[in-house]
This record gives structure tokens, sequence and C-alpha cells, in this order.
């Protein structure tokens, strides 16, 4: 695969954001200063956010999907960062299983469709970028696996809605008459502010919503991380800081090879294992029975509010699936160091900080 070049001819001006209210689209706002921005989400922004245009759109509805495409057709824009999924269930509210797949699946479809047909009559959109996930890739990989490996995201909702809509991307991309497609992969997100799944576990967060939630984060408790009596602490778990994924969507605006496909594992330098994760967090770890019996006890603190952590996401922490990033390095090149600024230890640490 050869290296991103700078796409002068783009001329890119006008850039649709979609999901600019999570964490992600709050970070890379101001790092598209300087570009008309057009923007949705379910929920609006906050007010310090440069949302630009502003539409709130369900796209777990159909009208809010149409709406979404003929916005895509009618505002003129020349690049759609698609970045609006449902990750957290609880935190979004959207806690009906097939409320989340029509965000998520058919939203990211509808969005295609709409730059598939806003290109009909000559070239609007030249940029399309997808935000997968390394879940996509599921778990018990090879060590360092390249983007060519096989999607084999299991169990988790999250992971397979992301396994369906990178394929879903990649079947489409001949559709977008001419534009470019970039997939990204990031590993899970980490730095101040960020909450997940693997990011409250290890830090031992009390991350549910419930009452008992709360009145274990007034006092300052962790969390233990439970796993099996035979769960592999030596396990290799990489991280990506979340401002590192903004500044590499924002570069990529700039600097795009026009009509290609083109597939990005994202993660920091440096993978730590899950042992070194919870020493550096301090927190606890408790190994009790099998596999199933810690699926029992996930279910439970999902039940009662205290942990937004979901039983399908053990086999996650059980063997993490590591990602070789030599293809953004070498496509970054000398601006690597400028864009991907966080190790996966410091962008741990910055969590711990937030």
């Amino acid at each position: 695969m050869s290296e991103i070049s700078v796409n002068s001819r783009a001329g890119i001006r006008r850039v649709l954001v979609t999901g600019i209210s999570g964490n992600l689209g709050r970070r890379l706002a101001p790092l598209l200063e300087g570009y008309e921005l057009v923007s949705a989400d379910l929920f609006p922004p906050p007010a310090d956010v440069r949302a630009g245009e502003f539409h709130r759109v369900d796209l777990s509805a159909p009208e809010g999907r149409e709406a979404l495409a003929r916005l895509i057709v009618t505002s003129k824009v020349e690049a759609v960062l698609h970045l609006a999924f449902v990750v957290d269930q609880v935190r979004t509210g959207i806690l009906d299983r097939e409320r989340m797949r029509q965000t998520n699946v058919e939203g990211t479809r509808r969005v295609l469709e709409a730059v598939s047909e806003a290109n009909r009559g000559g070239m609007q959109v030249r940029l399309v970028v997808y935000l997968s996930s390394v879940s996509a890739y599921g778990t018990g990989q090879p060590a360092m696996i390249g983007e060519d490996a096989v999607l084999a995201a299991h169990s988790l909702p999250y992971a397979i809605d992301k396994r369906e809509t990178d394929l879903l991307c990649q079947r489409m991309f001949e559709q977008l008459s001419g534009a470019a497609m970039y997939i990204f992969r990031p590993h899970i997100y980490a730095g101040a502010g960020i909450q997940n799944w693997l990011i409250d576990g290890v830090c031992g967060r009390a991350s549910g919503r419930g009452r008992l939630a709360r009145w274990v984060r007034r006092r300052g408790w962790h969390v233990a991380v439970a796993l099996p009596r035979g769960a592999n602490l030596g396990n290799r778990i990489q991280l990506i800081h979340a401002d590192d994924v903004a500044r590499i969507l924002a570069w990529t605006v700039k600097n795009f090879r026009a009509g290609s496909l083109e597939v990005f594992n994202v993660a920091g330098e440096g993978p730590m294992t899950l042992e070194e994760c919870v020493r550096l967090s301090h927190t606890p770890v408790i190994r009790i029975g099998r596999e199933g019996t810690v699926r029992m006890l996930l279910r439970a603190f999902y039940a009662l509010g205290v942990s937004a952590v979901p039983a399908e996401a053990l086999p996650y922490y059980l063997a993490p699936p590591t990602m070789d990033t030599s293809r953004l390095r070498a496509a970054l090149g000398e601006n690597f160091g400028e864009v991907v600024r966080y190790s996966t230890r410091a962008a741990l640490e910055d969590s711990l900080r937030g």
C-alpha cells in the first residue's frame, strides 16, 4: 500500500461531522477551524463546542436517517466524517439492541447511500471517513495483526456492529462515484474524561448509573477487576489517546488520496500487559472460578447499575487483539510524532488524571 499523499486538488472547504457531541467529536471540532463545519448528532453539543451548522438527528429512526441523507445531498459538503455510533448503551440511554443496530448499521448504510446520491451528478463529496474499531477483529487473534486480518467480532454488540459496518463500507466503496474512503480501526480510547468498558474496568470505576455506583464513587473506592482463575494477566493491551484520533482525522481531511480505499490500524506505541495496567491504576484483581462465573458477576453488577461494563466484554479482557500500526506510521511519515503523541502508557496515565 502506498503512502498517503497530499491531494492539493481536493480543496475541501465544507465538512460534515456526525457524532459531534460525543467525546471524540468535541475534541475534533476545534481542529476543523478554517473549514465550513456542518454537524449532526442525537444530542446538541455543549455550548463551548464549535459545531458550525448543527442538525439534530436520530439515526435509529427512518426519518432521522432520511434527514441526514438530505443534509449530505443538499448542503454541498465535500467531506463526511462519520463518527456517530452507539458505543455505550447505558450512557446513551439506547438500551434496546435493535435500536442500537439501526443507529450503527443502518445509519452508516444510509450515509454511504447519500454520498452516492450526492455524487451522481458530479463529484461533490470527495472524502468519506468511517471510524471502525479494533473490536471488529474479535479476540484470540495472533499478535500484531495487520489490516488484512479477518474481522471476527463476536459476543459484544458494539464490536459486532463495528465489524458489520466496516465490511459494509468496504463493499459500498465502489458505489461512492469516486469519493475516497478512509477506514480507521482505533484501539480502545483513553485520555482525561474518557469512559468506556476497558478504561472503566482497568481503572476500577463504578461506571453504572445506579444509586450504588454513585455511593461507591463518592467514597473513592475502586471496583475490582474480576477475572477467571486461569486468566493471563500477561496479555498485552494497546490504547489510543482520543486527542490523537482527532488529530488523525483532521490530518486526513488535508492529506488523502483521491478516489482510494484506505484502511488503517490506530494505536499508541508500546503495548502494556493487563497486569501493568491494573498496577498503574491501583485497581485490585480478584479471581473467581471459571469464565461463566465471572460473566454472572458482571451481569449482576450491570443489572444493579454498579457497572456499565457488559458481560460480553469479558473476552476482550482475556484475549485482546493487538495491532500492527506500521501502515499508519508510513502514511503519516514525518508527521507521525506530531499527530500520534501518546504512548499506551501515557494515554492510560492521562485517563487516571481525568
